[in-house]
């Protein structure tokens, strides 16, 4: 899938299902880029290498790539997110249970949004403007905190994501 189609089918609708504040240009470029990072939009499960030319997949679920003990469990938790991703699951159909979420993101790309603007909503430092790269990769770490994070194709990511969500040059307030 391309990130700009996840833009329009799954994060814009995740953002209407979120409070309003969430949705900002900054959001959405952090996003894509981590999507980017994660799994290039290529895979719905982590792989973690080759085996006779088959994929060994690891724990690491949906294009933002999120582990159940990880993001699922920090957002349902988290004082900051728990309330907003009950909203989301209500919305959704989904209980609270850490594993329908952990299996649910894998096919259901609004649900995966949500989950990874909360998991940015989480931390208390301003999300990174256009321009911070260096920001961006160490918010990214940050919230993620990759177990292989690959410094070298960060930057061409979130160079893409800001194409496609368009740069701003005037600073939004987000968190």
């Amino acid at each position: 899938m391309m990130a700009r189609l996840f833009l329009a089918s799954a994060l814009e609708p995740a953002y209407l299902l979120l409070p309003a504040r969430m949705a900002s240009r900054e959001a959405s470029a952090m996003i894509l880029a981590i999507c980017l990072q994660e799994s290039g939009f290529r895979f719905r499960r982590q792989v973690v290498r080759y085996s006779e030319g088959q994929p060994v997949l690891g724990p690491a679920k949906g294009y933002a790539q999120f582990e159940m003990s990880g993001g699922i469990l920090g957002v349902l938790r988290h004082e900051t997110t728990r309330d907003h991703i009950r909203k989301v699951l209500d919305a959704l159909t989904y209980d609270y249970e850490i594993l329908t979420s952990y299996t649910a993101i894998e096919h259901n790309d609004v649900l995966t949004a949500a989950y990874a603007r909360l998991l940015l909503w989480s931390d208390p430092e301003p999300l990174p403007a256009y321009g911070q790269d260096e920001t961006a990769w160490k918010y990214y770490l940050r919230t993620w905190r990759p177990g292989k994070p690959h410094r070298e194709t960060w930057n061409e990511h979130l160079t893409e994501a800001w194409r496609i969500v368009g740069p701003i040059h005037d600073t939004e307030e987000s968190m």
